[in-house]
């Protein structure tokens, strides 16, 4: 069932209230729970090591598909996407990648698995030598993929085909980002928070990390006084790009 926006504000305010007045809140201690989540939030931000480690990681990717469409007319470009580009990832976040061909003809899905298991092949002569592991072809998933861990950092990765929508919504988020450095910040805590309550994971029906960063922006569109304002005004009335969200 679909609900107006403003049927959508009143239901958030009215759960919001109510979970809200079950917390028993000392106002002399917001000082100190402050302090509590931003220590948190420094221990969980990302090290110039885990930065270096996944644009190497992208690197060595790009690498792979030049050798393997090396005599192509169309070589692909391995493109990242997801917390990395939205710059909310921790040490241990998985590292999304596309991998994309100039190509404007749409693809098909085989097309797509074809491509996939081109790389897994290659992969597996990798996971041989001890440099990856972990390999796994989904290509029975709704996105095709390919899971496999880098061995020397402990990434893991996650391939798939021409992920443009995942792409621009990540740009669209990092773009957000810039407005107020809260937003960040907080959905950095709650990505920590859901996995610690073992509710960050799509293939068990939980919610992903885009999921968990769309409940905050909601939650910071919708506050008073509002520290984000509507994706309608910050999208410039892009439809498609609205209705993707």
């Amino acid at each position: 069932m679909e609900f107006p926006e403003q049927d959508h504000l009143k239901i958030a305010k009215k759960l919001e209230f109510e979970k809200l007045a079950k917390i028993n809140l000392n106002p002399t201690g917001i000082a100190d729970l402050d302090t509590i989540l931003c220590d948190a939030y420094d221990r969980l931000s990302p090290k110039a090591v885990h930065y270096h480690n996944r644009r190497d990681l992208i690197r060595i990717f790009n690498m792979m598909a030049k050798d393997i469409y090396g005599k192509s007319a169309f070589p692909p470009v391995v493109e990242e996407y997801g917390s990395f580009v939205m710059d909310i990832f921790n040490e241990g976040s998985d590292l999304d990648l596309s991998i994309n061909f100039s190509d404007p003809v749409g693809m098909s899905r085989q097309k797509k698995i074809d491509i996939l298991r081109k790389f897994g092949k290659k992969l597996r002569l990798i996971q041989r030598t001890g440099h990856v592991t972990a390999l796994e072809v989904i290509v029975s998933a709704k996105v095709p993929i390919i899971k496999v861990t880098d061995t020397g950092t402990g990434v893991e990765c996650d391939l798939s085909v021409e992920n443009w929508d995942g792409i621009a919504k990540s740009h669209i988020i990092r773009a957000i980002s810039a407005i107020d450095e809260r937003f960040q910040k907080l959905c950095l805590l709650m990505k920590s928070w859901a996995k610690a309550h073992n509710i960050n994971s799509s293939r068990d029906a939980t919610l992903n990390s885009l999921s968990i960063v769309s409940f905050v922006a909601f939650h910071l569109q919708t506050c008073n006084p509002p520290i984000l304002p509507p994706f309608s005004a910050l999208l410039e009335g892009n439809v498609s790009a609205i209705i993707s969200f």
